[in-house]
């Protein structure tokens, strides 16, 4: 004898509280997206005859590798083309930008002995941009 159910229960799924989670989730984006770009704001800035040029400042990567390798951006060079290497990567990044100060990271090998990083260090001096040599932290 099979017993049958009067009533049929229909199955729901309450959404009420979605509303309250989007809500919150649309207020939270808006004011976090407020705080993140303050200085959106454009304005047209005033002349002053005694206003300056913003520098950017570009870096020129050059690598000594242990077996005295040279490379000035990822190129391979010799000794001898360094300073035209150095000289034709300067000229460019002011081609680009008059306003540009460019610096040379210098990353040498530690064993290299010092005169091998001196002799590079004085090229850089000869063209007169700022050098910056690359070190390690102890573990």
């Amino acid at each position: 004898m099979k017993i049958e159910r009067r009533k049929t229960r229909a199955a729901e799924v309450y959404t009420s509280s979605l509303n309250d989670i989007m809500f919150f989730l649309l207020l939270f984006f808006l004011i976090i997206s407020t705080m993140v770009t303050p200085a959106a704001i454009r304005v047209l800035l005033p002349n002053a005859a005694t206003s300056e040029q913003v520098v950017t400042k570009k870096n020129i990567n050059l690598i000594i590798t242990q077996d005295l390798r040279y490379y000035v951006n990822d190129k391979s060079v010799t000794k001898d083309e360094i300073e035209p290497a150095l000289i034709a990567a300067i000229t460019k990044e002011k081609e680009k930008n008059s306003n540009v100060e460019v610096n040379v990271l210098l990353q040498a090998d530690k064993s290299l002995s010092l005169q091998n990083v001196v002799d590079v260090i004085d090229i850089g001096n000869k063209l007169k941009v700022k050098m910056v040599l690359f070190t390690q932290k102890p573990d």
